[in-house]
């Protein structure tokens, strides 16, 4: 029996640029079916950047009816105006999957990073590197902005924590006999 397609969008969120993309998993094969950036005018007002953010994703979410939505969580910078502004962008992108009825999942960067290279404190372009070998992508081995295969490693990064056999269970268990009885089947 061959598993129905999923469709992830990721979102790396930004104020001047935003990264985004979008994977389709089928019989557990990703594909890329877009990956780029919203890039934003600083000379905009903050406001008006977040209702472009908002129209973007709606625009992303009516586009390719997703199944699941990830985003990064923001980082605690030192910056307070920064992680505001920042946290505002994340929020309107959030607003726009939850409009949409689709399902809201956040990562934290280092998750990110471990799930795509095993390594918590990876840089950009090792993860984007390992990104390129886990789906196969020559199309853009020379990207402008990292911001969109951040995003990209935030959807994968999902696909990877959606598809862990205990994910279910996993908040759910009182010890190893709780997970032996719930988990008849995993014991040899």
């Amino acid at each position: 029996m061959q598993t129905p397609s999923k469709i992830i969008i990721g979102i790396d969120p930004g104020t001047l640029v935003m990264g985004y993309s979008i994977i389709v998993v089928s019989s557990q094969k990703l594909q890329l079916l877009e990956m780029s950036v919203l890039k934003l005018n600083a000379r905009k007002d903050n406001y008006e950047r977040l209702q472009l953010i908002h129209q973007k994703v709606s625009d992303l979410l009516n586009n390719f009816k997703p199944h699941s939505f990830a985003i990064e969580a923001p980082f605690f910078g030192k910056n307070v105006q920064s992680m505001l502004k920042l946290g505002r962008a994340q929020g309107v992108a959030i607003a726009a999957a939850m409009s949409a009825g689709v399902e809201v999942f956040e990562y934290s960067p280092k998750k990110i990073k471990q799930s795509i290279t095993g390594n918590g404190n990876a840089g950009k372009e090792q993860v984007w590197q390992m990104l390129q070998r886990i789906m196969s992508i020559q199309k853009y081995t020379d990207i402008k902005y990292l911001d969109a295969s951040d995003a990209l490693a935030v959807a994968v990064c999902h696909h990877f924590q959606d598809a862990l056999p205990i994910k279910a269970t996993a908040k759910k268990l009182k010890g190893w006999e709780d997970f032996i009885a719930k988990n008849p089947n995993r014991i040899i």
